[in-house]
């Protein structure tokens, strides 16, 4: 354990000034932004709206491009991103030759990659919430204030995490081995698409196709509330592809420990 906190606090330290690092940073913030900016200027057309559809079309217009193709692309960037330090620098004979044991090194890029995705998220949640209210304070008769939807929207983002686990085991395990970024983002565009396809044209086995996981999360997330008026957002979290997401990151992430121990890696 000890070697796997010691070699977490590394990959930290090398990526922190990185694109890697603070595209996790800044994408959300980058589109919270430009969200608040279309709703202050457009906020005569969405006066009449109650505050539940305010919310819903305010943190909508996110989640219609994040489960597409921006969360994917992301993905297969921060898997690349994490590895590329040791491409670059053609370090990997020397990381692995330190008195750490191998699978500490591997898991900690594993993770770290994974928390990366997991604060990105995490700010998508806070600046939604953050610009949503700001945006009452600003413009009040879009009365923002009067709805509050905090819990939905971090049931809504944690499923799009656990989501988004598949895509990122495949991509690591690809970028880990490919210090060329056109093969592993190209395997990776190209699976985006087709899993997007297979989502929105409701195929039966979507489910089963790791790079269908955030587009299907978002078309299954909402639960049948019986007909209940006080609680008409219920998230349904784990539905059958979040469960097959962390199945497969599961089995990718044991199998490419393997593959590394027994693989010599330059």
């Amino acid at each position: 354990m000890k070697g796997f906190i010691l070699s977490f606090r590394s990959e930290f330290y090398k990526s922190r000034k990185t694109l890697g690092f603070w595209a996790s940073v800044i994408l959300p913030l980058l589109i919270g932004v430009l969200l608040f900016a279309g709703f202050y200027t457009k906020s005569e057309k969405l006066l009449s709206l109650p505050p539940m559809m305010l919310w819903l079309q305010f943190a909508g217009a996110i989640l219609a491009v994040m489960g597409s193709l921006i969360l994917p692309i992301y993905i297969i960037f921060i898997a690349y991103s994490v590895n590329s330090i040791e491409h670059r620098a053609d370090t990997w004979k020397t990381l692995f030759n330190l008195p750490i044991p191998r699978w500490s090194v591997y898991a900690a890029k594993f993770f770290y990659a994974v928390f990366l995705v997991f604060i990105c998220l995490a700010l998508f949640v806070l600046f939604t919430i953050g610009f949503g209210n700001l945006l009452s304070i600003v413009k009040p008769e879009l009365r923002f204030d009067n709805f509050h939807m905090e819990k939905e929207l971090a049931q809504i983002y944690f499923k799009l995490f656990l989501s988004s686990l598949g895509i990122l085991s495949i991509q690591f395990l690809l970028s880990l081995f490919w210090a060329d970024f056109l093969k592993p983002m190209g395997i990776g565009f190209i699976c985006t698409i087709a899993g997007v396809v297979a989502a929105t044209k409701g195929w039966e086995y979507s489910y089963l196709f790791p790079y269908a996981h955030p587009m299907a999360a978002i078309s299954s997330m909402l639960k049948n509330n019986h007909g209940d008026p006080s609680n008409p957002l219920q998230i349904d979290v784990f539905t059958k592809d979040v469960f097959v997401s962390m199945a497969v990151a599961l089995v990718v992430f044991i199998a490419g420990y393997f593959i590394v121990q027994r693989k010599s890696v330059k």
